[in-house]
């Protein structure tokens, strides 16, 4: 288990300590491109500006361990959005067809 000033790891996952924001999200936003000043700002004002510097620099020495860490929740995430797919077929349909209505061109 991690543990470090900012970030813990618990449940599957790596967490802002001491709150209910995950790592990933944080990372996701700096991937983006967006400032520190801007995730927290933006994103999650819970967090203080030490913090979200925290979790970036956590990731940034921790990089292949966490873009790994990424790559198999995204792998996971996928394998069980197609499970779901097959077990929940035909409300999965009526699904996709309320998203195609929304996307068509109004008229």
């Amino acid at each position: 288990m991690i543990e470090n000033e900012y970030i813990s790891q618990h449940d599957d996952g790596y967490w802002i300590r001491d709150t209910g924001i995950s790592l990933d999200s944080v990372v996701f936003r700096f991937l983006e491109g967006l400032s520190a000043e801007s995730i927290r700002l933006d994103c999650f004002p819970a967090l203080t500006l030490e913090e979200v510097y925290g979790a970036v620099a956590y990731y940034l020495q921790h990089r292949e361990e966490i873009d790994a860490y990424l790559r198999r929740r995204n792998e996971d995430f996928e394998s069980i959005g197609r499970e779901l797919r097959a077990k929940y077929e035909s409300a999965h349909r009526r699904f996709d067809s309320i998203l195609q209505d929304a996307r068509a061109p109004q008229r």
